[in-house]
């Protein structure tokens, strides 16, 4: 039963997708949404069965950003108030971003403000064609703050200058150009890809992929040059003796595939 009243969480075999759940505001988030996908990551990262996790919307929208009631609600919050609650978003984004499992975002109708961090932080993005993004909160006299550093390390500094200052609309195909998105595909095309996309990974190793994931993490964001060559070399020593680095390594040599891919093949076409 979910336990959700803003998301729902599906799961086909080893993916599980979070659905963002408000089709009736185009998917808006407010302070309960940006809770519930906090600790629905805290929980799947946790969970030895998911390989994958999708964030995709129901409805007609990806995500519209931030909810209109919610915003008028904090222009009423003291300072500290207003900082307790942006917290609890930044909190949201650094969850998805430094998440053990690789994490695909799928946008469709539209990606307006905030609701640009979903995609900034996930490993790979889809989008349609005919999807709309826009950093459009200095229109409002707002600021895109809590997802700046992630879009700025999706996109480089000088392109998210422009998309920022100006607020403009672009279209699924720019948002792919400007690498803020990795591929744009026609609908009729999009689940077929991310159905690809999703098999490639799954014949991945589990633990490769969890050490891979914190690797990028750590090598972006925490190791100095210096650090990087001892604890980069350390890493895959440990990972050449592991069981899995074994058999994969045996698979490899063998021309056989590896014992993890089993559980993958009843994998569902339909990864919804």
């Amino acid at each position: 039963m979910n336990k959700y009243q803003t998301i729902e969480i599906t799961a086909d075999k080893s993916v599980s997708t979070i659905w963002l759940n408000r089709p009736e505001v185009r998917n808006a988030f407010n302070g309960l949404m940006i809770r519930e996908i906090t600790s629905a990551f805290e929980d799947l990262g946790k969970d030895s069965a998911v390989r994958i996790i999708l964030i995709r919307g129901k409805g007609k929208v990806f995500c519209a950003g931030a909810d209109l009631n919610w915003m008028r609600e904090a222009a009423s919050y003291t300072e500290p108030e207003n900082y307790r609650d942006a917290m609890e978003l930044s909190e949201c984004f650094h969850t998805i971003y430094s998440c053990p499992k690789p994490v695909i975002t799928v946008v469709h109708g539209a990606a307006t403000g905030g609701a640009n961090g979903f995609v900034a932080v996930a490993d790979i993005a889809l989008t349609t064609d005919d999807a709309v993004f826009s950093l459009s909160e200095v229109k409002i006299g707002l600021v895109p703050a809590v997802i700046s550093p992630y879009i700025i390390k999706r996109i480089g500094e000088f392109p998210a200058r422009e998309l920022m200052l100006t607020a403009r609309r672009i279209y699924g195909f720019e948002a792919a150009e400007r690498g803020l998105v990795n591929r744009h595909l026609p609908a009729e095309e999009l689940e077929e890809e991310l159905r690809i996309m999703v098999d490639q990974i799954l014949e991945a190793g589990p633990m490769a992929l969890e050490i891979t994931r914190k690797l990028i993490y750590d090598v972006c964001n925490s190791y100095t040059m210096e650090e990087a060559l001892e604890k980069t070399a350390a890493i895959i020593a440990g990972i050449r003796i592991s069981e899995e680095g074994r058999e994969g390594m045996a698979a490899f040599l063998e021309k056989r595939k590896p014992r993890w891919t089993e559980e993958n093949q009843d994998h569902s076409r339909h990864v919804t």
